[in-house]
């Protein structure tokens, strides 16, 4: 990701034979192209401006230009009419997503003042200046015909939060699947035998998202587990104690060997350079294992809430759901149905073992169990719900016809009493009653877990999917 940052191409349009005939155009289209430059390095550092590009031998250069810089999106920004063969080229070349930007530089004509200017050369010069809107049917007709998909944003160059707000949700969606695309998955372990659900298509993965899996033995991380001195061990307890609301029924014992645990997984973490993390595995037959593989949890949480987003269970789809959420900057925690209330027409939702201890509602707490349901071992394990207020719920679902598509529904996160059995659980409440909602998520054959995160983020998430070109559905 360092080596590669995201890059953003941006380039203006104008019809050459104007300059000459309408004094000052020129100069004044490329300060509103400087505006418009400035406006996205804001939101994106290492912005490519091209210029106004007015000619077809211009946009051919362009168009190598961009390919030459690895721009990863392009703003294509309509100044005045221009003629499509002084687009095509560049886009054509460049082989990236376009989003057309036809902003006028104020919300209507002066119509008075400009009546009055008594010199038509004049007027015609001031129109041009307004006419963003006139190629954007020629522009939109060549890019249908040659298979180009394009997405426009409409408005004004200046005080319009609703256009502006649309370029921050594509400069945000272009992040998220430059992060996908350069994004290095471990996946530990093997699946929970049985769950055909959650078994999926590795490669799809890679074709559809980018990025890496690496496959990780469990022993390599119970082999470094050994490595751990007591001294680093004693300072990740406290470390424990200052994050956590460690009670007072979790022993040292447990404590001290998910202290080991936690440290191992960030030297696993960082030799192999990972951004997110798949894993589960039973150890039977092998104690070093089971002992590093019953105490992941708490490190595991720790490592999600700094954005290496880990999935129990080998769930590759959603640990994909969970990085998307996080790289949104909106957290993203495993999670599944736990009950219904019909009461309180909510959905409890929730999962054992790592959760994302950034977005809960209080400083998450730390409880020893006897036994991790339907998985072998016992130790720490955590609890917390999500902060209270909107949340998005996202999965990765892989369809019947080998194409992955993203499912996601918004609603709130509500306050009331949670299952206290010391896993993540929170309650949910949708725009549709509870029924409905779990009835509508089903039709769509999501694996049973999701990806939830804190804040609305339908818009982001549709964009990303338009970029990634895939499919997606929104229940709620």
């Amino acid at each position: 990701m360092k080596n590669f940052p995201l890059r953003i191409g941006l380039f203006g349009i104008g019809l050459e034979a104007y300059w000459p005939q309408f004094e000052g155009l020129e100069s004044r289209l490329k300060g509103y192209l400087g505006e418009v430059a400035d406006k996205l390095e804001a939101l994106s550092p290492g912005v490519v401006n091209l210029g106004l590009i007015d000619t077809p031998e211009k946009a051919l250069e362009a168009g190598h230009r961009f390919r030459q810089e690895d721009v990863d999106i392009i703003f294509l920004y309509v100044t005045t009419y221009a003629l499509s063969s002084t687009v095509l080229p560049v886009v054509k070349r460049a082989k990236v997503p376009v989003i057309i930007l036809n902003l006028t530089p104020e919300p209507a004509i002066n119509y008075s003042w400009f009546n009055k200017l008594n010199d038509r050369t004049k007027m015609t010069g001031e129109w041009l200046a307004y006419c963003a809107a006139c190629p954007v049917p020629e522009i939109a007709s060549v890019f249908k015909r040659s298979g180009i998909p394009f997405y426009q944003v409409t408005g004004m160059l200046h005080n319009d939060d609703i256009a502006w707000k649309e370029v921050q949700e594509w400069v945000a969606a272009a992040k998220v699947a430059h992060t996908m695309y350069h994004n290095r998955l471990g996946l530990m372990g093997n699946y929970y035998g049985g769950m055909l659900d959650i078994y999926s298509n590795l490669t799809l993965h890679c074709a559809t998202f980018g990025g890496h899996m690496e496959i990780i033995e469990v022993d390599e991380l119970s082999a470094i587990c050994q490595t751990i001195s007591d001294i680093a061990i004693d300072t990740r307890v406290e470390y424990f104690r200052e994050v956590f609301d460690v009670q007072e029924d979790c022993s040292l014992f447990e404590l001290r060997r998910a202290a080991r645990t936690s440290l191992a997984l960030d030297r696993l973490v960082e030799k192999h350079d990972l951004g997110s993390l798949a894993y589960y595995h039973k150890g039977t037959g092998n104690m070093a294992n089971e002992e590093a593989m019953s105490s992941v949890i708490l490190g595991n949480s720790l490592l999600t809430a700094r954005n290496i987003p880990v999935a129990g269970e080998y769930e590759v789809k959603n640990a994909q759901a969970m990085k998307i959420m996080d790289s949104f900057g909106v957290g993203g925690s495993f999670t599944e149905y736990y009950a219904m209330d019909y009461n309180d027409d909510v959905v409890l939702m929730g999962h054992d073992g790592p959760g994302h201890i950034a977005i809960a509602a209080s400083k998450t707490k730390v409880r020893p169990l006897e036994v991790y349901h339907g998985k072998v071992g016992n130790g720490l394990s955590v609890e917390m719900s999500v902060q209270h207020g909107p949340v998005t719920l996202l999965s990765v679902v892989e369809k019947q016809d080998g194409r992955l598509m993203l499912l996601f529904a918004e609603g709130e996160s509500v306050s009331g009493p949670i299952l206290e059995i010391g896993n993540t659980n929170s309650r949910y409440k949708f725009s549709i009653d509870a029924r409905k909602f779990v009835e509508e998520w089903n039709s769509h054959g999501p694996a049973h877990h999701c990806a939830v995160g804190v804040s609305h983020i339908a818009a982001r998430l549709k964009k990303l999917g338009a970029l990634l070109e895939i499919e997606v559905v929104q229940v709620c």
